[in-house]
């Protein structure tokens, strides 16, 4: 992803500004995908894996990358304080 982008991406809410999120991340919330147990802000269940996805730096929120376009919708964030096995 671009630098000068990161750079001026933050959370639509809280303002936190963002960064990529790490494989290991990734693995996580997609391990809780494959189980039924990940919805989004909104409450409707996320049932495609992420292969790319922003994570506020305090490392509460996940915003989805699809083709390369960060998905910004406060109703489409995931919470990671649903996740019980996020690190924190």
């Amino acid at each position: 992803m671009d630098k000068h982008l990161l750079d001026i991406l933050c959370c639509p809410l809280t303002k936190t500004p963002v960064r990529p999120a790490r494989r290991d991340e990734l693995e996580i919330v997609n391990r809780n995908v494959d189980a039924g147990i990940v919805q989004t802000v909104a409450g409707t269940p996320v049932s495609l894996p992420l292969s790319e996805a922003l994570i506020t730096r305090d490392g509460k929120t996940i915003y989805r990358i699809e083709d390369d376009i960060p998905v910004m919708l406060a109703d489409e964030a995931i919470s990671t304080l649903q996740l019980a096995d996020f690190p924190r």
